[in-house]
């Protein structure tokens, strides 16, 4: 499951800074900005506590 949102979480920054490059895309960079957020909290609460 970690593994699959590191994969997510890599995809999102790559349509962040796609968006960031490409002029006149800024929606893309928010989109992606806000997936990122997501994803990442996401993976903070299913992580596994124990050590």
């Amino acid at each position: 499951m970690l593994r699959f949102l590191g994969l997510l979480l890599v995809l999102w920054l790559a349509l962040t800074v796609i968006g960031a490059v490409i002029k006149g895309l800024f929606w893309l960079v928010v989109v992606g900005l806000v997936l990122v957020v997501a994803t990442a909290v996401f993976g903070w609460g299913k992580r596994d506590h124990r050590v």
